[in-house]
């Protein structure tokens, strides 16, 4: 089974996009494509004239290697063989695995833990995901220059938390490869914005309101220059049990799914992976210690937060200076 890590629903790009396989639509100097990606789906916005046909293989083909090295639900995957092996010890994995094991370990320790990808057994505890073994072992990991070493056998890893940033950053990489200076592409709600518009201004992005089931409402429209945005929120993919809602998202630290008022929290940021993580974190750490934390390593970030029938925004200097509207 393939990578299921929609895990985030509040961030639509700019432009008309459709659903379906990787081909191309126009939509006046601009060409679109799209198609799935990771339970959700990827879109793209690139300059009439690109190469649509490579542009899209490139990014299938970056879907589909990122899904068979760091997909929890495959047994075949670099993840899937490395939660299943139980003996400590290293594991040999590729470089790009190893690269977002030690990003989320950075992220891991900048956070005190608020993002944790060895909760995995904890998040299926709850019926969110396949991972079993011990939950919460930041301590029993580590990367080397060849493998990722696991000190107690039992541990696992669950990188769905930033799995599809990195897949992000590697869809940029792939189109920039190709010449392609200019484009806007989404992963399942994670933003990348290279260069500018075809009309020549800057990329515009919505931050969606949560909670809307109707016609999108804009909380936000916000200008991205060769940067990534990502949003975390307690909406997606959590159901309703006992009159109360329960999302999929797990503090590490009390072993419960999220309570309080905190909605959504997104965060800008160059790196996808780096967005993708921070965002689930401040959204654990919750409005007033994920804000002491944007604002003290001058992140880009913004909170939605409950207040009665309406919402309350609570942003740093560095994300009002991308808003626009």
């Amino acid at each position: 089974m393939s990578m299921r890590c929609d895990r985030r629903g509040f961030l639509l790009g700019a432009g008309a996009f459709f659903a379906g396989g990787a081909r191309p639509a126009r939509a006046g100097a601009s060409r679109i494509l799209g198609g799935p990606a990771f339970g959700s789906y990827w879109r793209a916005v690139l300059p009439e004239g690109s190469d649509a046909a490579a542009a899209g293989a490139a990014i299938e083909t970056v879907v589909r290697s990122v899904d068979a090295a760091m997909s929890p639900y495959r047994a075949d995957s670099e993840i899937g063989r490395f939660n299943r092996d139980p003996l400590p010890g290293p594991k040999a994995v590729t470089a790009p695995t190893r690269a977002v094991v030690a990003e989320a370990l950075a992220i891991a320790r900048l956070t005190g833990g608020a993002f944790d990808p060895t909760i995995g057994p904890l998040v299926a505890r709850y019926g969110f995901g396949p991972v079993t073994g011990i939950a919460g072992g930041l301590d029993t990991l580590g990367v080397l220059p060849d493998a990722v070493e696991k000190s107690a056998g039992g541990t696992t890893l669950d990188l769905c938390g930033i799995a599809k940033g990195h897949a992000l950053d590697r869809a940029a990489a792939a189109l920039a490869a190709l010449g392609i200076a200019d484009a806007l592409v989404e992963m399942g709600g994670e933003i990348h914005a290279a260069g500018r518009h075809p009309e020549g201004r800057a990329w515009q992005v919505a931050v969606e309101a949560p909670g809307s089931d109707g016609p999108l409402k804009v909380q936000r429209i916000v200008t991205l220059a060769d940067e990534r945005m990502a949003s975390s929120g307690i909406a997606p993919n959590g159901f309703r049990e006992g009159g109360r809602n329960t999302t999929h998202i797990i503090d590490p630290r009390s072993g419960r799914p999220l309570a309080g008022r905190l909605a959504v929290v997104s965060v800008i940021a160059p790196s996808g992976a780096t967005a993708d993580a921070l965002a689930t974190a401040l959204m654990v750490l919750g409005e007033e210690e994920g804000m002491a934390l944007a604002e003290r390593e001058g992140m880009a970030a913004l909170f939605l937060v409950t207040d009665g029938p309406g919402l309350r925004e609570v942003m740093t200097d560095r994300f009002r200076a991308r808003i626009l509207a």
